[in-house]
Formats: structure tokens, sequence, C-alpha cells
């Protein structure tokens, strides 16, 4: 009696393993398969983007409010204050894309974090712009004056460049966006202050000037055609923002929707409508056919 009731509890503890290991795997097979990437990607599957506030996120969501859904597109927008998460979570699937960079610094963080994450379609441009709360014009920066820049080396050359342009500073001969502090010839007696880009506008009041990003700039509710002691020519400017996603997901098909979306006539006008004072700058041409 003692051993058919060893037997038997043996054979229960086996059936009620098999049970168990059965459930577990069936939550792992249908796991798998919702979360194909690229080409394979469910077309009805919710597309997550990571985007700065303004004018990303701004953008995001008025085509997520008025285009998406005749597109059949479910997007979602996550915002970032920060520079380097939206990529990390690209990478690491996170998010499926973001959208709030120029490609010289994705260059940068590609290659300092072994990533590989790449552009899809170019949308707008941020003029880059230098602020002040304590002078009028660029000539009184001189001697003793302080000016912050953004710290990222990408942001921060293109200030310097911007400043050079703007006969604030000098750069050593041939150097151009790649720039540094260590790249002035002459600095005229003025004092830098490196500070994260969102950073700045916040500390503006500390500085004698400060050069900030544009979407920065528009969110510490600054005008950068009124505002703004010197501001970038958008003209020939290679620092559009763009729609950028892991390598392998460019064919997503929720991805290569919402690009054509992006490029489209319609967030063409309401870039150039919502942005008129020329902060944001669309970075294509008419919507193709």
């Amino acid at each position: 009696m003692r051993t058919t009731l060893k037997l038997t509890a043996a054979v229960a503890a086996a059936a009620a393993l098999t049970l168990g290991l059965s459930a577990c795997s069936a939550p792992s097979d249908t796991s798998s398969s919702s979360t194909k990437k690229g080409k394979d990607a469910d077309p009805a599957a919710k597309l997550l983007i990571a985007a700065s506030p303004t004018p990303h996120s701004v953008i995001l969501e008025y085509v997520r409010d008025h285009l998406a859904k005749d597109a059949g597109l479910k997007l979602e927008v996550k915002q970032y204050n920060d520079y380097n998460v939206p990529n990390t979570a690209t990478q690491s699937g996170e998010v499926d894309g973001n959208f709030f960079q120029h490609k010289p610094y994705l260059d940068e963080f590609n290659k300092k974090n072994k990533t590989d994450i790449v552009p899809v379609v170019n949308v707008e441009i941020e003029p880059l712009g230098l602020y002040s709360k304590k002078v009028k014009k660029t000539s009184e920066l001189g001697e003793g004056a302080t000016i912050a820049v953004p710290n990222d080396v990408t942001n921060e050359g293109r200030a310097l460049k911007l400043l050079a342009d703007n006969k604030v500073i000098e750069l050593k001969d041939g150097v151009g966006a790649g720039a540094t502090l260590k790249d002035i010839k002459d600095d005229k007696g003025i004092k830098f202050t490196e500070i994260e880009a969102a950073q700045i506008p916040a500390r503006l009041a500390d500085v004698d000037a400060a050069v900030i990003n544009g979407n920065f700039a528009i969110g510490a509710k600054l005008n950068p055609a009124k505002d703004s002691l010197a501001l970038e020519k958008a003209e020939g400017n290679p620092y559009a923002n763009f729609l950028a996603v892991k390598k392998g997901n460019e064919q997503d098909p929720r991805i290569v929707k919402l690009a054509k979306l992006l490029n489209s006539d319609e967030v063409k006008k309401f870039i150039e409508e919502k942005f008129s004072n020329g902060a944001v700058i669309p970075a294509f041409g008419p919507a193709k056919s």
C-alpha cells in the first residue's frame, strides 16, 4: 500500500511538472512572435517612439492625432529630456525608434557607445542660437564675459563655429564644426562654461550669454528670430533632425508608414505654421507621391 501511494504521488508530481512546463512555454512562444522587429514586425502593433518634448514630440503628436489612424498606424510618443536615453532605449528595443537628433551627434554616439542606430528620414532643422539677458549684441561680449556652451562633443563644436562665424571668438585654421575649447585661437578674454544642453536655458541668467539648441530655446519660451544675438543659417545646414531606428529595423512596416507621414505635405505645413518664428524649419521638400 505504501509503495502504491509513493508511485501515485510521483506520477502526480510528474504530471504537475509537465503542466507547469507547458504553461511556461506557451507565453514564451507568444512573446517571441509579438516582438518581431524589422520587416517581419506586425503592422498592427503599437509603435513607440522616443522624442524630445519640443518640437519633436509636438510634431509626432500631430501625426498621432491627425494622420496615423487613417494610415493604420498605432503611434505612441514617449518624451525624454535627456540626449542619451532615447538612443540607448532604441538600441535595447525598449522603444521602436526615436526623433530628437542630427547626424553628427548620432555618429559620435554610435562610435562612443558601440551602438548601431541609423537615420530613416530627415524631418526638420532647429537653428542653434546665441542668447543673453545681459547684453544686446555680440560686440559686447569680450574680456571677462562668460558664455555657456553645450558639453556634448557635437553641439559644442557647432556652438563654437556659430561664435566664430559671428566674430565672438577666432578658431584655429581648418577647424570646423568639430571644434573643442582647445581649438580656440583667440578667446578675447571670454570664459566658457560647459553645461548639458538641456540645462542651459535654466542657467542663462548666470552667464553673460549662452548657445542654446533650438528645441530647448523653444521650451524656454525664447523666440529665435527675435531673442537671439546670432542664429545659424538654415541653408546648407547639416544638422537636420531625423527619425532613427536600430539598424535592421528600417523596413519595419510601421516605421515605413511613419517616415512617409513625417515627410508629408501635412507635416510640412504644420511645422511652418506652428513654428512661424523660424525656430523649426522643414528639412524636406514637397511630399513624394
